[in-house]
């Protein structure tokens, strides 16, 4: 069984990630930094899953501290990398932007680094389908060009793909960059809508619905995705030898690095993601009508074809499943235990 280092495994995707691959028998060592940015206990609550696991080696830390990541490479020498750690939320990083530079770019910096000295079979990257930035062609293909960010939580991500690339071209390191869409689920974080409204709905409070509801987003469900992720481990990207791409594939021509979109191929109109909640609850949602919020984009959808082309996966998941899913967790989690009454 491998080793996998994967920087965030206190965060939603990284716990689900690392409990996984645990469960399959892998060694998982587990990086976080147990910020404050959402509530810190539900970190500690997915810690707890996985510290009954023998192979889950556990650092606390943040990436971006000088030589931290260079020592857990040179000690534990990972077979593979999942770096999911990073300064999330578009909204956040209009008030704190400086958070995203440190977190997401030095962070990324501090990751290749490590990996020039101690290099892994395969490292895995995310990025984000908020790269596509300005696009609105429809749906979202690797191959397009993603130039106008929105945000600068997006500029960041975007710029952690440059950077990879630079590495992989330079010193042949497989890189996989993967970039994923709204993902949903149990355990997710406070500050995601599914959350947000599960919580106020329950509690007969309104929710703020932007842009009037008329916003899209390729729900994906965590389970989904990190299927998906440990499928991309086997598909190691090779620089081409004589530099030709295969049509439909965001293979660099000069390394061995690709982008690759997880997301359910289909867009779902946000009032619909509402009545699932509503239908999960069996409660009605009050809604407060409001504006498009700065950084935000009207819709995302992502075309699935190279995922599935390296894989044979494409994530399927309904919503009314997946959201049926989170509910039931959110009771479970919150609603009868009373350590969480007050979140």
């Amino acid at each position: 069984m491998s080793s996998i280092l994967i920087t965030g495994a206190a965060g939603f995707i990284g716990y689900h990630l690392s409990k996984t691959l645990l469960d399959s028998g892998h060694r998982v060592i587990g990086l976080d930094a147990m910020t404050d940015y959402y509530d810190v206990s539900l970190k500690e609550a997915r810690l707890d899953q996985l510290r009954g696991f023998d192979e889950f080696v556990e650092i606390t830390g943040m990436v971006e501290e000088p030589d931290l990541m260079m020592q857990i490479f040179a000690s534990e020498k990972p077979d593979y990398v999942v770096h999911l750690a990073a300064q999330a939320g578009v909204r956040y990083s209009i008030e704190n932007p400086r958070a995203y530079l440190e977190s997401n770019i030095v962070g990324t910096f501090e990751i290749l680094e490590a990996a020039r000295a101690h290099p892994p079979k395969h490292m895995l990257l995310a990025s984000t389908s908020s790269a596509f930035g300005a696009n609105t062609r429809m749906p979202y293909k690797e191959t397009d060009r993603a130039d106008h960010q929105m945000s600068f939580y997006a500029a960041t991500k975007k710029s952690t793909e440059n950077m990879a690339h630079s590495y992989a071209h330079l010193f042949d390191l497989p890189i996989t960059m993967f970039r994923f869409f709204t993902v949903y689920g149990p355990w997710g974080r406070p500050d995601m809508a599914l959350f947000k409204f599960t919580k106020a709905i329950l509690q007969g409070q309104p929710i703020d619905v932007y842009n009037h509801g008329d916003m899209k987003r390729d729900f994906t469900y965590v389970e989904d995705l990190v299927h998906a992720i440990t499928l991309l481990f086997d598909a190691v990207p090779e620089r081409p030898a004589d530099g030709v791409v295969p049509e439909g594939d965001s293979l660099s021509p000069v390394a061995p690095y690709r982008v690759v979109n997880i997301g359910n191929n289909n867009a779902v109109q946000l009032t619909d993601f509402i009545k699932a909640i509503e239908a999960a609850t069996g409660l009605e949602a009050k809604q407060n009508l409001m504006p498009m919020q700065a950084g935000d984009v009207p819709a995302t959808w992502a075309d699935a074809d190279l995922l599935t082309s390296l894989t044979g996966y494409r994530p399927k998941t309904d919503v009314l499943e997946g959201v049926a899913a989170f509910v039931s967790w959110y009771r479970d989690f919150y609603l009868s235990n009373s350590r969480h009454g007050d979140v």
